[in-house]
């Protein structure tokens, strides 16, 4: 119930400082006989408690028109109620700082100037006398606070990217690695099938017993390559979907992305190398879409249609997509063909980038318990 009302991301740290405040302001308002009545005490005490429950929730363009209202309401409680009331900018120039662009951050910083400046023309008469008084100091401070949460959070996302793309890497060293098993340990073998199959062809009509042999010895050797594939594919980690997802809907929320999860119905029971397949293959796609889309929000379909699972990643970011090794969409294909499924990347700059991974449910479907 708390998360549908606060942020889940700022429940630990600042949940219980914003109740003690709010009850706080609401105590005094109620308290103190301001020139202005009860009525409207409350009247503004509540514009300042809508501000802030949207800029709590919004990191928008509706962020900084809030936090203006909530000035706005905080200077005339200033004026007509107390000074103190101006403490109460120190809340919303937290969440300035928390805004996407720079012009909103910008747009919060002067409301906040405003307010102090504007509280001090009207209670002092005079715009420098604010200069003399304590509340300059606060003022400073506030307008110091946006531009320190905005690096601070910038710099959350640059980490977030950099572990990003070292798992990336890791990933691709990984891919290395079992290529060069594949050609040193199943290259050799393989070329001894090619050239037994080719001698048994010869010796079909020349020396049945003969070919008998060579074919008794190709199965043979096709049972050693396919469990050295099989050792292969064990050696590669385990990554189940529902944990990627998981972890990836932390990255993009970070990098100021919303991602909306939809599973229409129970996923198919998949086998182990299948749906590690689906989660590397959704990991790339999420990664191009923090380094390159600009997209606000993601969305995750997943279903069943036609005896195949598919999951559609749909982003509302600029469209602009390139195959290459750069961004991992050729990975992501290379992925689906070994799954004998297939993907699909489509790119428009007005609606963004769907991608969407189709793979045969009954091909690669898997055991409870495998």
């Amino acid at each position: 119930m708390v998360k549908k009302l606060y942020p889940a991301d700022q429940v630990q740290n600042y949940l219980l400082i914003d109740v003690i405040a709010i009850v706080f302001l609401m105590y005094k308002i109620i308290v103190i006989e301001g020139q202005l009545g009860l009525f409207v005490q409350l009247l503004l005490a509540g514009i300042v408690l809508i501000s802030f429950y949207f800029c709590l929730w919004h990191r928008d363009w509706l962020l900084p028109i809030a936090s203006l209202a909530g000035c706005t309401a905080l200077m005339i409680l200033a004026i007509y109620v107390d000074q103190w009331v101006l403490l109460y900018g120190f809340i919303f120039a937290d969440l300035i700082g928390r805004a996407r662009s720079k012009i909103y951050i910008g747009i919060g910083i002067i409301g906040i100037t405003a307010m102090h400046f504007g509280f001090s023309w009207i209670d002092n008469s005079s715009l420098s006398g604010i200069i003399k008084t304590t509340i300059f100091p606060i003022m400073i401070i506030q307008m110091i606070i946006p531009i320190v949460i905005f690096i601070k959070e910038k710099t959350k996302i640059l980490q977030r990217k950099l572990d990003t793309a070292n798992a990336q890497l890791i990933l691709e060293e990984e891919r290395h690695r079992i290529a060069r098993d594949l050609h040193d340990t199943l290259g050799q073998t393989l070329t001894m099938i090619k050239l037994k199959s080719e001698l048994t062809m010869r010796l079909i009509d020349k020396d049945s017993n003969r070919a008998k042999e060579e074919i008794e010895d190709i199965l043979n050797t096709s049972r050693a390559a396919l469990k050295q594939v099989r050792e292969l594919v064990s050696d590669m980690q385990f990554i189940s979907l529902e944990k990627e997802l998981d972890q990836l809907k932390s990255f993009l929320y970070t990098a100021g992305i919303e991602m909306i999860n939809k599973e229409q119905e129970p996923d198919p029971v998949l086998s182990h190398v299948t749906e590690t397949m689906l989660a590397l293959c959704i990991r790339e796609a999420i990664t191009n879409i923090i380094r390159h889309s600009e997209a606000k929000k993601c969305m995750i379909n997943r279903f069943k249609r036609d005896e195949m699972y598919q999951i559609e990643v749909i982003d509302d970011g600029n469209g602009h997509i390139k195959e290459g090794k750069g961004n991992g969409i050729r990975s992501i294909k290379e992925r689906m063909e070994m799954l004998q499924g297939e993907a699909e990347i489509i790119g428009n700059p007005a609606h963004g980038t769907t991608i969407i991974l189709k793979v045969p449910i009954q091909v690669n479907r898997g055991k409870h318990g495998e």
